[in-house]
């Protein structure tokens, strides 16, 4: 018999994290045939050794995500349940530990969400993932690319972004067109120098073997064996998005990452982010991954940020 204790320093942390009429907590306990208990600022667990570290895993990883979002649902319970006994309930290998190791340093997905895409990411040759800023749509898909060209799993790596202006004009700017589209990519060579030895990226990028380019210049192109990331794709118009996956060439993998809340398209442009994402969520190997506030790993305050923002347009409807 092996014994737990969890420190809760906000008491309505406990209500979210243990659900209407407790029902989060009574999932736990039947999950992992443990004992739960509440008391005085604390969460007693108790049980079989292995189950216990389970269940205290499970309810540190929850508390976290009560923490940051003050809400913790069903479905974020069911995921991290998959994950801390490695059962398959949100599909194969997710409950698995997942690595990627970078030049260095080791980057870890951090939260269920984060593992569902990495996983997907692995399995399916066509993504697209859709969340809010902070998310790690960006970073983590970065990462998989340089941990696949060093696995020599792919020939070359491209990273895309369209050129559109987040209300400011740039067209204006000092240099030549590296010069000028530098601004706009700037996120992914960011992400990149922190996964790979910045002189070692750019050998590489001189070399056309990491290519970073807008979306436009991508029309013609067929591109085999290559890892393509699409960055900021709610800001494609359904023609660009059309034109960006028929680039795809054998062996290849593409993810295309968006956050249908910031569009920067001129008004009554519809998104081509949202038009396939519609279009093709039907079609066989093709995967959709849903990160959500739970997911924002960036500094505490822009959940907060986020959450105020979807919130303001109900409070005006009042």
């Amino acid at each position: 018999m092996s014994e737990a204790t969890i420190t809760l320093v906000n008491p309505q942390t406990a209500l979210s994290l243990f659900g209407a009429r407790d029902q989060h907590l009574h999932r736990i306990r039947d999950t992992l045939s443990v004992d739960i208990t509440h008391r005085n600022g604390k969460i007693y667990v108790a049980g079989p050794q292995d189950a216990v570290t389970q269940a205290t895993a499970a309810l540190e990883q929850l508390k976290g995500i009560a923490e940051r979002t003050g809400s913790v649902d069903a479905t974020e319970v069911a995921q991290v349940l998959a994950l801390v006994t490695g059962r398959n309930e949100l599909g194969p290998g997710t409950g698995n530990p997942i690595k990627i190791v970078a030049t260095g340093r080791e980057v870890r997905p951090r939260t269920p969400g984060q593992i569902a895409y990495v996983d997907a990411i692995r399995k399916h040759d066509l993504i697209f993932a859709v969340g809010p800023a902070g998310t790690g749509k960006t970073y983590l898909a970065v990462a998989m690319a340089v941990e696949a060209f060093k696995n020599q799993e792919t020939r070359k790596i491209v990273l895309v972004r369209p050129a559109v202006e987040a209300g400011e004009s740039l067209g204006y700017l000092p240099g030549d067109l590296y010069a000028k589209i530098n601004p706009y990519l700037r996120p992914l060579l960011d992400a990149l120098y922190e996964m790979m030895d910045y002189d070692l990226a750019r050998q590489l990028i001189e070399r056309d073997t990491i290519e970073i380019c807008p979306l436009a210049y991508m029309r013609g192109r067929t591109l085999n064996e290559a890892f393509i990331i699409l960055d900021e794709a709610q800001n494609t118009t359904v023609a660009q998005m059309k034109m960006f996956l028929t680039r795809m060439g054998r062996g290849s993998k593409i993810v295309i990452a968006g956050d249908s809340t910031q569009v920067d398209l001129p008004s009554h442009t519809r998104s081509g982010f949202a038009d396939a994402l519609y279009r093709l969520k039907d079609i066989d190997g093709v995967c959709q991954i849903r990160l959500s506030k739970a997911d924002i790993v960036r500094h505490r305050l822009v959940q907060d940020i986020v959450r105020a923002y979807e919130e303001t347009p109900k409070r005006r409807k009042q």
